[in-house]
């Protein structure tokens, strides 16, 4: 006693270490605070979550449909671009020479046409005419000839030579009428004249429209996903060069366990978020499920719209989705994290007179926040939510708040 009243303040300072000795060594036996919730019994949202992905409208693979140097790129990749949008530009050179040669034939053809309508025909037409007048005279002369030779005026070689000569004018005019048929408007001549020209439009047609393949054009609207040519690159067909993500309807794909099918429904509402942006999530609706089974995942697909997708979504992105499939009015719940499952088997810690135990569940229906207790847990019971507990721990609780 005379020591304390000596050195009062170091009396005190021992008196404060073993105070503060004595709170932790109360504090340790009563073990850490955790963060525990009651066993709750309410309405409850029965819904599935699973992990699916952005999937873009149709994803479209830009090429090339000739062999040529490329000239120059226009479009980067994230690039916005627009139905018949300039992509890439080849070298023209040889294309729009064989373009010329092409038109230069085409003209040929044109004026070889010309001439047999406007030029042959009325020259064989005045052949013919030419002919009968020939076949007229001879016909004529072959006749008086003959009646002179009936009173014995002429000789007999005499009348021969006119019927010779009336021959020769009838072949002549049979081969002038033929040559005139050749010529006219149906005829081999025009028709042979008709198909050069044809032919030489159709390769005219041919050296444009590869000219015109040397522009390679966005066949829709859309974004640039990826770029893989550059200018002086070599392109042929087969190649791709751009791709491109059109515009228009967002969806989203994912895997639903098999176990799951009796729950789905077309035109169920889901609610989708993606990691990426923590706090912000967007409609969906399920519009699609595979009629068949993968085997190798015992799952199915799922296919839902988003109506209003966010600014942020990109193609492939990973999203998670929240699909309300029903709800209980009255069911024991607990929040999703307090359950655990381990080689098949679902449990959750307890805490029951101040110490840590595990209790084996079934559970029923759930959400992504809470799950229905079947069996295991009672009303007002308390559950861990801190993990790393070792059963027979002593805790101090702390209800989380929700």
């Amino acid at each position: 006693m005379n020591w304390i009243r000596q050195h009062p303040r170091l009396a005190f300072a021992v008196a404060v270490v073993l105070g503060m000795a004595v709170f932790a060594a109360v504090r340790k036996l009563q073990g850490p605070v955790v963060d525990t919730a009651r066993v709750t019994a309410g309405p409850i949202e029965h819904s599935i979550v699973v992990t699916g992905r952005v999937q873009a409208p149709h994803r479209v693979e830009i090429g090339s449909v000739i062999t040529a140097r490329v000239e120059k790129v226009t479009v980067e990749e994230g690039a916005k671009v627009e139905a018949g949008q300039p992509l890439v530009l080849l070298e023209t050179g040889e294309l729009q020479a064989s373009l010329a040669q092409a038109r230069a034939a085409e003209a040929s053809a044109q004026a070889r046409l010309l001439a047999v309508r406007e030029l042959n025909l009325p020259q064989s037409a005045d052949a013919v005419a030419q002919a009968e007048a020939q076949w007229r005279f001879a016909e004529q002369e072959f006749r008086r000839t003959r009646d002179l030779h009936a009173k014995g005026f002429v000789s007999e070689a005499r009348l021969q030579d006119a019927e010779r000569l009336l021959t020769v004018a009838k072949s002549q005019l049979e081969t002038a009428r033929t040559q005139a048929r050749a010529q006219g408007a149906s005829g081999a001549l025009a028709r042979e004249a008709a198909t050069r020209l044809q032919e030489a439009t159709a390769a005219r047609e041919l050296a444009e429209s590869k000219l015109a393949q040397a522009t390679i054009r966005a066949s829709v609207p859309g974004t640039v996903l990826a770029r893989a040519v550059e200018p002086g690159d070599i392109v042929s067909p087969g190649k791709r060069l751009l791709v491109l993500d059109s515009a228009g309807e967002t969806r989203l794909t994912a895997q639903i366990d098999e176990k799951n099918l009796p729950y789905l429904r077309i035109g169920q509402q889901a609610i989708a978020s993606s990691e990426a942006f923590a706090g912000e999530s967007f409609k969906a609706a399920l519009y699609y499920v595979s009629p068949a089974v993968d085997v190798t995942r015992g799952s199915v697909e799922a296919r839902f719209r988003v109506p209003d997708p966010p600014p942020y979504l990109r193609a492939d992105m990973t999203v998670s989705i929240d699909i309300g499939v029903g709800r209980k009015e009255r069911a024991l719940t607990v929040p999703a994290e307090a359950v655990r499952e381990s080689a098949g088997v679902r449990s959750a810690q307890v805490v029951r007179d101040g110490r840590v135990a595990t209790a084996r569940v079934e559970t029923g229906v759930g959400s992504s926040a809470r799950v229905e207790i079947l069996s295991g847990l009672g009303e007002g019971e308390t559950v861990l939510l801190t993990r790393g507990i070792a059963d027979g721990s002593r805790v101090r609780p702390r209800e989380a708040r929700r």
